[in-house]
C-alpha cells in the first residue's frame, strides 16, 4: 500500500466518473459561473468545470471550521496531488478531470500552485494585509491565476490573455473584498491594507472599531477607484480579443461589474446589508451579452 496521503473527495458516488463529479460541484455551487460557461464547446466546458471544482475544493478547505494547521496540511496534500497529476498519476476525481485539459490547453502547474498559495494565506487564524502591494499579490494568487488558466482554455492569445487575467482578476477579487468586509471581519480577516487604513487615521487593531470607523468609507472609496480602473482596463483588453473566445470572460466581468455598482449604490456605511444580484439581474446580463 502506498504511503502517500491522498485528498479526500466530498461524496464518493461518482469516483468512477470524474466528469460527473466536477459537474455536480459546479451545479451545487449555484453561481453565475455555470451560465457563463454553458455555451462553450464540450472540451472547453468540461475543462472549465474541472478548474472551477479545483478552486472550490481548495477554497472550502481554507474556510473549513477546523484548526489552521489542519487546513494547511490538507492544502499541502493538494500540492502533492498536483505533482501526481502532472506526472500522469492523478487520484482525486477533480485532478482526474483535469488530466486531459492540462495537455489539451497547456495549463501551467504554477497557476494551480498559486491558487493553493492564496488559500494558504486565507487559512490562518488572523489575516491582515500590510500594504497595497501585498493586496495586489493576494488578488493575483486567488483570482488572476484562475484567469490565466481560463484564457488558455478559451483559446485567447496568451500575451493578451494574461494581461486580461491580471486586470479582470484584480477587479473581481477587489469587488469581493469590498462586498464582504463585514463577513470577513467575522472570520478575523481584513484585506484592506493597513497602510491605507493608517493614512486615513484608522490605527486600531480591533476589527469592530475598524469597520465602524467614520473614515472607513473614504478608504473604501480609494479601493473602489482602483476597482473601477481595473474594470476599465479589462474592458479595453477585451475589445482587442476574439469576441467569441472572450465571451465567457466578458460575461463574468459584466456580472461582477453590475455587482460592483450595486455595492457602490448601497454605500460604505451599510456593510451589514448583503449585496447580491438577483436571478433576474443575471438572466438579463446573460441575454445582453449573448450567453444564451
Amino acid at each position: 500500500m502506498s504511503s502517500e496521503i491522498e485528498p479526500q473527495a466530498s461524496g464518493t458516488n461518482n469516483w468512477d466518473n470524474p466528469t460527473v463529479y466536477v459537474q455536480r460541484v459546479v451545479k451545487q455551487a449555484s453561481t453565475s459561473f455555470y451560465w457563463s460557461m454553458r455555451r462553450l464547446p464540450k472540451p472547453k466546458r468540461e475543462a472549465m468545470f474541472a478548474v472551477y471544482a479545483f478552486c472550490r475544493e481548495v477554497d472550502d478547505i481554507a474556510d473549513a471550521d477546523e484548526d489552521p494547521g489542519e487546513r494547511q496540511a490538507r492544502l499541502a496534500i493538494w500540492r502533492g496531488e498536483l505533482v501526481r497529476l502532472y506526472a500522469g498519476r492523478p487520484r482525486h476525481p477533480i485532478s482526474q478531470a483535469l488530466y486531459l485539459p492540462i495537455d489539451q490547453f497547456n495549463l501551467r502547474k504554477q497557476d494551480f500552485y498559486s491558487i493553493i498559495e492564496g488559500m494558504e494565506v486565507d487559512s490562518v487564524d488572523r489575516l491582515r494585509i500590510k500594504n497595497i502591494e501585498e493586496l495586489t499579490r493576494y488578488c493575483d494568487l486567488v483570482a488572476s491565476a484562475v484567469g490565466r488558466l481560463s484564457i488558455r482554455i478559451f483559446g485567447l492569445d496568451t500575451e493578451v490573455g494574461d494581461r486580461l487575467a491580471s486586470e479582470q482578476g484584480q477587479a473581481l477579487q477587489l469587488t469581493n473584498i469590498l462586498r464582504d468586509i463585514k463577513e470577513d471581519a467575522d472570520r478575523n480577516r481584513l484585506y484592506i491594507p493597513q497602510d491605507l487604513l493608517f493614512a486615513y487615521g484608522i490605527e486600531s487593531e480591533d476589527l469592530s472599531v475598524i469597520i465602524n470607523h467614520e473614515n472607513l468609507p473614504e478608504v473604501c472609496e480609494v479601493l473602489s477607484g482602483i476597482v473601477a480602473r481595473r474594470f476599465l482596463n479589462a474592458r479595453a483588453i477585451i475589445k482587442i480579443c476574439d469576441p467569441v473566445k472572450a465571451r465567457p470572460a466578458k460575461m463574468m466581468m459584466e456580472v461582477y461589474a453590475a455587482l460592483f455598482e450595486k455595492i457602490k449604490s448601497r454605500g460604505w456605511g451599510s456593510m451589514p446589508k448583503p449585496v447580491k444580484l438577483s436571478p433576474i439581474d443575471k438572466c438579463w446580463l446573460a441575454c445582453r451579452h449573448g450567453i444564451f
